[in-house]
């Protein structure tokens, strides 16, 4: 059964940003043509009758939401009610009006955030609303939640055929490098190359480099999104489902492997080339000790990721260069 066909018309909301971009660009290399993409500046998502007008001109058989608000640490904590409040927003009006206008099928991307701050590791999709949040990033998580939950709430109740995926921390083409709101990642590459251009002898890095984490190149997301999209039907029998037999309308997605923070620092500091000292200022927050995804649905369902966190830092580093020196 064909799930999707390149005759639909998709549309793809945030393609502004890292991950819609990406998920614009994995469309076309898969052969598909009909793909409308508002910019930020086009259409205000947080109108809803403006959305509703849109909906109704283009009528989109196929919607990806990527659009968000997303920051790292300093950004969430200084800015918890803009986390929420536009998140919530974003995701109730593009998820309503998907389903008023009858799509034939949606996507919703949320954040591995959604879990408990000490989910056990691998954190399987179970692990949703299990535990307390990590403070750092509630006000955000609770939005995705919500997100997730309404995805469900119209399946159950309408039919509506949507799905989640939960990604890792990302990285890749578009990322935000800005100095106080992006990513550790992001924020990684910016300082140690800021500090190879200027000689510092020393680069100062937030917290204690102890937690760990997984990173998913945007691609390999992308790529993960046509799949679901080509492979995933929750009306199957042989679906995905939860370890009580439930349905999942949500399903992880990463790499399977996750490195200290320190090594992390370590291995960007190399391939940049900066040879100096790297401390660590303690006074930072850390965050969740530990966040590595169980992608074992996923992967049974034949998906795995293809590129490898030093080949990703690499084309990353090397974009990076090319836009900042």
């Amino acid at each position: 059964m064909e799930l999707i066909s390149n005759n639909q018309r998709f549309a793809v909301f945030g393609s502004n940003g890292m991950v819609g971009g990406a998920v614009c660009r994995a469309l076309r290399r898969n052969g598909y043509k009909k793909i409308f993409s508002p910019k930020r500046e086009e259409l205000d998502l947080f109108d809803f009758s403006l959305v509703e007008k849109w909906f109704k001109e283009i009528q989109p058989e196929v919607v990806i939401l990527s659009a968000a608000k997303v920051g790292g640490i300093y950004a969430n904590n200084k800015y918890p009610a803009d986390f929420i409040l536009d998140n919530l927003k974003i995701q109730t009006n593009i998820i309503e009006l998907s389903w008023k206008n009858g799509v034939k099928k949606f996507l919703f991307l949320g954040s591995s955030c959604i879990y408990p701050k000490f989910a056990a590791q691998p954190i399987k999709e179970e692990e949703l609303l299990s535990g307390l949040l990590e403070k750092t990033n509630e006000y955000y998580a609770i939005a995705k939640i919500s997100g997730i939950k309404l995805c469900e709430a119209l399946n159950k109740q309408y039919g509506f055929n949507a799905i989640s995926l939960m990604p890792t921390n990302l990285y890749g083409p578009g990322d935000n490098y800005h100095s106080k709101n992006s990513h550790v990642l992001a924020s990684l590459i910016r300082r140690f190359h800021k500090a190879y251009l200027n000689n510092q002898e020393d680069v100062v890095c937030w917290g204690s480099g102890s937690p760990f984490r997984e990173f998913l190149h945007v691609d390999d997301l992308a790529d993960a999104c046509i799949f679901v999209l080509e492979n995933w039907d929750i009306k199957n029998k042989l679906a995905p489902r939860s370890l009580d037999g439930d349905l999942l309308t949500f399903l992880n997605v990463g790499t399977g492997k996750d490195i200290g923070i320190k090594e992390l620092a370590l291995m960007i500091a190399e391939l940049i080339g900066f040879k100096g000292n790297i401390s660590w200022d303690l006074s930072k927050p850390d965050g969740t000790p530990k966040k590595l995804l169980d992608i074992s649905r996923i992967k049974k369902m034949g998906w795995s990721s293809k590129i490898s966190l030093k080949s990703g830092l690499i084309s990353t580093i090397n974009e990076y260069k090319k836009i900042y020196e």
